[in-house]
């Protein structure tokens, strides 16, 4: 059995540099968010980080316990600390270069935390019936049917 041959210089991974780096500096960024002694990052989570093709920027997304509210002071706490995390990603990434890192809220995440509420709080209501359908009798309860029997019986 031969194997197909690969093109000199081709990826032997199934998914893009860019993803893989992303991935890589998420775990990263969340080993490092770890050790920072700052009150203003202990609920928050980094959930995802998406690089551009030529590794110039990262946008870092996280979410947090405190949602929308929390934002702005959680994007200056990740101001103070980003010389810190960048030097983290140099330090622990093979790269040519380190990404330029932009802090953002992940929308997605509280978009779907959104819907869910929604769902929970209003339950599916039950389609009408198609007029069309063969309607199957129910079963008759017992004390039913010796109700009926019963007018029946006092009609004579």
């Amino acid at each position: 059995m031969t194997r197909p041959r690969r093109r000199p210089g081709a990826s032997v991974h199934r998914y893009p540099r860019s993803a893989r780096l992303s991935e890589l500096l998420r775990e990263v960024l969340a080993q490092d968010l770890e050790r920072i002694e700052d009150d203003r990052l202990d609920l928050v989570t980094i959930t995802r980080v998406e690089v551009d093709s030529e590794m110039n920027r990262g946008i870092v997304f996280f979410d947090s316990a405190l949602d929308e509210s929390g934002d702005a002071e959680i994007i200056e706490a990740f101001g103070d600390h980003r010389v810190r995390l960048q030097g983290a990603v140099g330090r622990q990434v093979r790269a040519k270069k380190t990404p330029i890192l932009d802090f953002r809220p992940d929308l997605v995440i509280r978009s779907a935390e959104h819907i869910d509420r929604i769902l929970r709080e209003n339950p599916i209501p039950q389609r009408p019936q198609d007029p069309n359908a063969i309607e199957v009798a129910a079963p008759r309860d017992e004390a039913e049917s010796d109700d009926q029997g019963k007018s029946d019986d006092q009609d004579d």
